[in-house]
């Protein structure tokens, strides 16, 4: 997997910017703050499961899945590149104290 963007930069690029929309209109439209949707679309923020369906409504080519999918892609990738202790499976555990 790669590096996949920020779910919040996607819907700055794909739909805001190309629909010719602002923040402020967005923001009023799906009844948050400017600051909230602000912190989603520079990065800062995570889309929420109450935030997919939100966006979900608003952009209706899309579902809550795809925008919590794109959220998870991100958290996850960033998450494998942070060091992890080794840890044994359970089984080679198991097949050792047997």
């Amino acid at each position: 997997m790669h590096n996949p963007p920020h779910p919040g930069i996607t819907l700055k690029v794909l739909y805001l910017d190309n629909m010719g929309l602002t923040v402020t209109q967005t923001a009023e439209n799906l009844g948050v703050s400017r600051k909230t949707l602000s912190q989603i679309t520079n990065g800062h923020a995570g889309i929420s499961p109450q935030m997919a369906i939100l966006l979900s409504q608003a952009f209706p080519n899309t579902t809550p899945q795809l925008w919590l999918n794109m959220q998870q892609q991100y958290d996850l990738w960033h998450a494998q590149q942070k060091p992890l202790p080794t840890i044994a499976p359970f089984t080679a555990i198991i097949a050792h104290r047997v």
